[in-house]
């Protein structure tokens, strides 16, 4: 797979990291997975960036996960290496300092959902398809559980799984596996709106937050109630936030650095 198959832009603060196989239904090469995890790190590194929008190209497939016809249905070392940078991928993304919007331009399918579902906001359109079909290869979700079982009910979850039955975007909204579903004619509107208005805010203050909510994610109450206590101050302590309750107080617009 080539750059041209997976494709990286930045612009108005915002990176856009697209699977651009629309004749191959946008499924995913190992050699993409790589790509996908360098690209996340130029993000990560590049001060200009505020948010990150994981798509695929057209307008049909989203994602329709991986590419069965490469690495993965050979089995053995080069499969087991293949699931390693894919589970590495999920984890990134769930974890990225910087918020995540998953552009879900089509249908979605098999590991197609562990890149919407690790993402912070998920914006589909409301003619897209979702599903985890794996059962019906003799394959099974593996990798994508653990994201699923924290977003949707287990029993809703274990009946697509078990079934690999496709959902309507109705059916994926009511279960929480995406933020909101809307009309084709208001798809781009609403994802540049949303994506926008994350630009916007904090940049330290969203990443000082994000790094919190996923630390405490094991933690018993008591203590994850004191260590936000202690994430908080280190929030108030940014100049981002001198900034903001400056700006509320005298009514005119925040201006963030990320400091």
């Amino acid at each position: 797979m080539s750059e041209k198959d997976l494709l990286y832009r930045v612009e108005n603060n915002r990176a856009y990291i697209t699977i651009n196989r629309e004749q191959q239904k946008n499924s995913i090469s190992s050699e993409a997975l790589v790509l996908f995890l360098e690209f996340l790190d130029k993000a990560e590194s590049n001060p200009d960036v505020r948010v990150v929008c994981v798509t695929g190209s057209g307008d049909r497939v989203f994602c329709s996960g991986a590419d069965l016809g490469g690495d993965i249905g050979k089995g053995g070392d080069e499969a087991g290496r293949v699931f390693k940078n894919y589970a590495q991928l999920l984890t990134r993304i769930s974890q990225f300092p910087k918020p995540t919007v998953a552009r879900i331009n089509g249908h979605c399918m098999a590991g197609g959902t562990g890149f919407m579902l690790a993402c912070d906001i998920v914006i589909a359109r409301d003619d897209a398809k979702f599903g985890t079909p794996e059962v019906n290869v003799g394959l099974f979700p593996m990798m994508i559980g653990p994201f699923i079982f924290r977003n949707v009910l287990r029993k809703k979850a274990m009946k697509m799984i078990l079934l690999g039955e496709k959902l309507n975007a109705e059916q994926a909204l009511e279960m929480g596996m995406i933020t909101e579903a809307v009309a084709p004619e208001n798809f781009e509107e609403e994802v540049d709106r949303v994506i926008d208005a994350l630009t916007q805010k904090s940049p330290i203050g969203m990443k000082i937050g994000k790094q919190a909510f996923n630390a405490i994610d094991s933690m018993p109450l008591e203590d994850a109630v004191n260590f936000m206590s202690g994430k908080l101050l280190e929030v108030v302590s940014t100049k981002d936030a001198v900034e903001g309750i400056t700006a509320f107080l005298e009514k005119r617009p925040s201006v963030f650095k990320g400091e």
